[in-house]
């Protein structure tokens, strides 16, 4: 194997595991911030010697083995381990012997365990959202900061001051490596599943730039999705958000033309989507409401979705189900957004006039005052009713207010055809 394939192993295999090497080394050292600084000497490691000695057998189990010996000569030469409390100590203590394969296996069989832990940690509300999202997805996405920044459309010293921020701040606040228990687990899984959505969001619709979707924030969204559920099996918001993330990525291919430009929910080829995601997304929705519980947002909203997959042509959809759902949602987690999308389906299952009716009495709510699909929903009612003029001005309305290019030459076209 030449140097270059040798390269291109390791960046593989570090890419996969950088999350889990990063969860355990913050185990051992109880701060995020060493943790990466080990992980990455344990890189710099493999990049000196493998392309010398040779890719090894277990290439994974050698990055992990590097860089708890990078972690563990660190403690030995601060002589950390009896400043630690009593568990960790005795944890410590063994290592540093070399005489301890069972605590050995037990970091390991507890990866599972630090990943989760490590999510916790990265969406602390100790830190502001954008920090929360910046860290998410440098440590357990895996992605650089250049490519934090470029995804959100922001200069990469500005990433790189969040990132570096967010991680003094865990430690400044000495955030317990640990997952929260009781009325805190539930309020800070929120907080996680916030991120993790917030970043599908900004992939699935890009707010700014001129790409109408950025697929590689919706796939990190999703594989952090995938794992929280097998790291929380029992929780149904996290397989409700996962269903919801799958179900919506299944219509990737469908959601532009061959120009890239926005091709609309009801006017998009179904043929086109994917249908291995619909059956995940549909079997995650099953397993959330198997646990038997009142369904929460994220749940509700994979119902929805759910509703879209299982129609085979877009006047099949259900919208009197699914405007009962956004009901449902309205209720459990109030919001104007939630009243625009309720309208919508109204308008669908009852006719252009009631949904015109609810949109209106959200004409003076502030939250959507800048928000550009207000205008642009309230556009297509008028155009369903045959009032072109102010359709046309509401259209143009919502092509000043958006940010992304592919939606301001679409909202402009509608405008035009108005």
């Amino acid at each position: 194997m030449n140097d270059n394939s040798t390269h291109r192993a390791i960046v593989a295999v570090w890419r996969i595991e950088e999350a889990k090497i990063i969860a355990v080394l913050t185990r051992m050292l109880r701060d995020v911030a060493l943790a990466e600084e080990m992980a990455q000497e344990a890189l710099v490691s493999a990049l000196e010697t493998w392309p010398e000695n040779g890719t090894p057998e277990r290439p994974a189990a050698w990055l992990m083995q590097a860089a708890k010996n990078k972690a563990l000569d660190y403690l030995r030469h601060q002589k950390l381990a009896q400043e630690k409390e009593p568990e960790l100590t005795y944890e410590i203590e063994g290592l540093l012997q070399d005489a301890a394969p069972d605590l050995e296996r037990e970091l390991d069989d507890n990866i599972g365990d630090d990943l989760l832990r490590l999510i916790f940690i990265s969406c602390h509300p100790v830190l502001t959202m954008e920090a929360r999202v910046a860290l998410t997805l440098r440590l357990l996405g895996g992605l650089t900061t250049d490519e934090i920044a470029r995804a959100f459309l922001a200069a990469e010293p500005t990433i790189a001051q969040r990132i570096v921020r967010a991680k003094r701040t865990l430690g400044d606040a000495k955030v317990p490596f640990e997952v929260p228990r009781g009325a805190e687990l539930e309020e800070r899984l929120a907080a996680v599943l916030q991120v993790i959505y917030l970043v599908y969001n900004e992939g699935y619709s890009a707010s700014a730039g001129s790409d109408w979707m950025r697929p590689g924030l919706c796939h990190e969204a999703l594989r952090l999705g995938r794992i929280l559920a097998e790291l929380a099996p029992g929780e149904p918001e996290v397989h409700g958000l996962v269903a919801l993330m799958e179900i919506q990525s299944s219509r990737a291919r469908a959601r532009t033309d061959a120009q890239g430009k926005p091709v609309l929910l009801l006017e998009q080829d179904r043929t086109r989507w994917d249908q291995m995601l619909v059956r995940r997304g549909l079997a995650a929705l099953e397993r959330a409401q198997a646990l038997g519980r009142v369904p929460g947002p994220y749940v509700l909203q994979a119902a929805i979705a759910a509703c879209h997959a299982r129609a085979k042509r877009a006047q099949d959809t259900d919208w009197q189900m699914i405007a009962d759902l956004y009901l449902a949602l309205a209720t459990r987690a109030p919001s104007p957004v939630v009243e625009l999308n309720r309208a919508v389906a109204l308008a669908m299952a009852y006719g252009p006039a009631v949904g015109l009716e609810l949109v209106d009495q959200l004409l003076d709510e502030p939250a959507l005052k800048h928000y550009h699909l207000l205008p642009s929903v309230r556009g297509d009612f008028l155009f369903k009713l045959e009032r072109m003029a102010e359709a046309r001005a509401e259209f143009e309305r919502a092509a000043g207010l958006t940010q992304n290019e592919r939606e301001r030459d679409l909202l402009l076209a509608r405008a035009a055809a108005c």
